[in-house]
């Protein structure tokens, strides 16, 4: 029989409650101030933008059109290696995550996958790891650099608003910024070793790794979820 490598002590169900409901304060806390942060979030102003064409899977296709007939539109700017067989593993693993998004449908939205990559390299890639989502390729169009995705540069989230044929961008983040739109942190957090990477605050004792050594690889999803995928 195998053995944790550290546990959380062990105490009686009132005491366990009693820090269960004094950590429920922070927790909550927390989520008002998320709720606050959108509410600034809806009060930025926005820029508009001129008109781009990106290639899409039936060819080129404007921004404008990219919505698919939806107000709002949410692109997520995967990181691109010309010449590279498996892309990165984050992007690769943080797409993989949204199969179902027709919900936004509901909010007049639409959710798109946008890289710097030639869009049949990408499409390629995308049958490769079992990806479901829309891809877009902005190759041949400044529109990725222009939203802080640049060639050779990092990944990225970029919402924007159209108002008939004009395009308007409200928002940005990278890095951190995007686990809030994710579910694998958000889970993994709450079990009792969370992350078990080595800059986070854990008792002693707690399982450590380096950091993305947890993490699915490319090469991983594509087994899971690729042709002929375990998933």
């Amino acid at each position: 029989m195998t053995t944790a490598p550290a546990l959380p002590p062990v105490t009686d169900r009132e005491t366990w409650q009693r820090e269960l409901a004094a950590l429920r304060v922070r927790e909550k806390a927390a989520t008002r101030e998320l709720d606050a942060i959108a509410a600034q979030r809806r009060r930025l102003p926005m820029v508009e933008l001129p008109e781009y064409t990106l290639q899409g899977a039936d060819g080129p296709v404007r921004l404008a059109d990219v919505f698919d007939g939806a107000s709002q539109l949410v692109t997520y700017h995967h990181m691109w290696f010309p010449d590279s067989a498996w892309q990165c593993g984050g992007c690769t693993g943080y797409t993989s995550q949204f199969t179902r998004t027709e919900f936004l449908r509901k909010y007049d939205a639409r959710f798109v996958v946008v890289t710097q990559g030639p869009i049949d390299e990408a499409l390629a890639y995308r049958a490769k790891v079992g990806n479901q989502m829309d891809w877009y390729s902005t190759a041949d169009s400044a529109f990725g650099a222009d939203v802080d995705a640049p060639p050779d540069g990092g990944f990225a989230v970029n919402v924007f608003l159209r108002d008939g044929e004009r395009v308007y961008r409200t928002w940005h983040t990278n890095g951190r910024g995007t686990e809030q739109l994710s579910h694998t942190f958000a889970f993994v957090d709450v079990l009792p070793y969370g992350r078990q990477e080595i800059w986070q605050d854990s008792p002693p004792g707690w399982p450590q790794s380096d950091t993305y050594d947890k993490w699915l690889g490319s090469e991983e999803i594509a087994a899971l979820y690729g042709p002929g995928g375990r998933s």
